[in-house]
């Protein structure tokens, strides 16, 4: 098998040996020619250890499809169509069976990346046995509907096919590895910051995009690593997913079989287009792919390139990302909740009343300009965090806990789902269509006027106006309510009205 993104495709071997001593080679074709030196070395030295010299034959070999083949490891099934020509094994045993695995100079045969999403594949393909390294049996387990071996030695897999020595199976299924609430940072540690508070609720509730300014010390960073915690458990489908991701990345460890948590990924600003988004050769998800059903942290937004940042827009409007290199095309997916962190400008003290601003206009022009509208209008809730409140941080008085955050937020989803159910296709409300706004989000007559008031008042665009309308959803949900009513609608004009432009206005209460 081998990988395009995560989608999987069986790989064609095709194999001929001649054994006149004068023709010995061992010629490979379909794969780069850098992945055919290290795949003849290994094969040819992990097959000396069966005591079967290559340099007695001649043997060609031809992987297919080659824009597919490029992507996989095909050691172990190319050493045993070697042994079957050889007559060291049978063919038979070979039928309806998918082998993943690549083989160490003395025969281990080593772990490899994407299992998961291969088996996956496999059993698309009708194909119900299967057998990979050992250090993959948890990832292998994980997999339901197709028989899985492990094997460590090569040995073991020409004793099994020759005699029917036992091979170990990859186990039972695991046990999703969900982080415990208490090791995850907890809001009730914050003191104050009530309506940043408020926003990464919102945020949270409805999957929108969240968008913190403030100056530096402001608790940005802070708050969004606390996101997850407020976030609904990772459904079995969410975390099959997530897993594969990791998998295909190589960032999956060997002691875990489905990765519960959902993920949080905080890349740094120097991080390139290829870093964020994906590419490599062979192809490998970036940081946006890693975050998909969880989080990505972009702090200091503004500091990374434009031309890294407009490489969102995809994400953001499809929740996949497609990287084109040659002939081939793959995708990842890519629906994670993005947070960014941006303080009003270079020197961080626009807003800071306590602290004078040192940029000039111009280049507070240059730096704000590195948000483009496009990608600003994404951001469906936005919050300004004020200066630090000494009395606030003094203050002995707990917050309400992560804990208390996260039954909202369940609830609210469960709302959204119920649509979901009853035919919309929106998975949350940052997903509703225009026609589902129309049908979902449309406010009572009371509402309609505070918007109207909103929309005339503060020259809101229609994607402004369409932020407004899906954050008032979600707000009705946390509220329990079918019907979005005029507070709805009042908070969502304050949750999405602060543009990162120095702008000051006051919305309609």
């Amino acid at each position: 098998m081998s990988l395009l993104g995560l989608e999987a495709h069986l790989v064609r071997i095709e194999t001929t040996i001649t054994q006149a001593p004068a023709s010995a080679s061992f010629e490979i074709t379909g794969l780069s020619e850098a992945r055919q030196r290290e795949t003849r070395i290994r094969v040819r030295t992990a097959l000396q250890q069966l005591n079967v010299d290559l340099h007695q034959h001649g043997v060609s070999v031809r992987v297919a499809p080659e824009e597919v083949a490029r992507n996989g490891t095909f050691d172990v099934p190319m050493a045993l169509t070697i042994l079957a020509l050889l007559g060291q094994v049978t063919t038979a045993w070979l039928e309806d069976m998918v082998i993943l695995g690549e083989l160490s100079l003395g025969g281990a045969i080593r772990p490899v990346r994407g299992v998961l999403p291969s088996l996956r594949g496999a059993i698309a393909q009708g194909i119900t046995r299967a057998i990979v390294p050992k250090a993959n049996a948890r990832e292998a387990a994980s997999v339901p509907g197709i028989r899985v071996l492990v094997a460590d030695h090569l040995v073991e897999l020409v004793r099994h096919m020759r005699e029917g020595a036992p091979l170990e199976s990859a186990g039972e299924p695991p046990r999703i590895s969900v982080v415990p609430p208490a090791a995850a940072p907890d809001l009730t540690d914050l003191r104050g910051m009530h309506a940043a508070r408020r926003g990464l609720e919102i945020a949270a509730a409805g999957g929108h995009h969240l968008l913190l300014m403030g100056s530096p010390g402001a608790g940005k960073a802070t708050l969004a690593r606390r996101m997850p915690g407020i976030l609904p458990p990772l459904s079995l489908e969410e975390a099959t997913e997530v897993t594969s991701v990791y998998s295909v990345a190589g960032l999956l460890m060997p002691e875990v079989g489905l990765i519960g948590a959902r993920p949080f990924r905080a890349p740094h600003h120097t991080v390139s287009g290829a870093g964020l988004v994906g590419g490599g050769e062979p192809v490998r998800p970036g940081e946006v792919s890693l975050a998909h059903h969880g989080v990505l942290f972009l702090d200091e937004l503004l500091e990374f390139r434009s031309s890294v940042l407009e490489t969102l827009r995809q994400p953001l409007d499809e929740g996949r990302v497609t990287v084109a290199r040659g002939r081939t095309r793959t995708t990842f997916p890519a629906q994670a909740l993005i947070v960014t962190a941006i303080n009003p400008c270079p020197c961080g003290f626009a807003e800071d009343y306590a602290r004078r601003c040192v940029c000039s206009p111009e280049r507070l022009r240059a730096y704000r300009a590195k948000l483009s509208d496009p990608l600003f209008n994404r951001f469906d809730v936005q919050v300004a965090l004020p200066p630090v409140d000494v009395a606030a941080l003094q203050s002995r008085s707990k917050d309400e806990p992560s804990c208390e955050v996260l039954k909202r937020v369940v609830a609210a989803r469960t709302a959204q789902q119920e649509r979901v159910r009853a035919g919309a296709t929106a998975r949350t409300n940052a997903q509703l269509s225009p026609r589902e706004l129309d049908q979902v989000a449309m406010p009572d007559a009371v509402g309609a006027h505070v918007l109207a008031e909103a929309t005339e008042r503060l020259s809101f665009s229609a994607a402004a106006h369409s932020r407004v309308l899906r954050v008032a959803r979600t707000i009705a949900d946390l509220d329990g309510s079918d019907g979005v009513h005029a507070r709805h609608v009042a908070e969502a004009v304050h949750a999405v009205l602060l543009p990162p432009r120095g702008t000051a206005a006051t919305p309609p209460g």
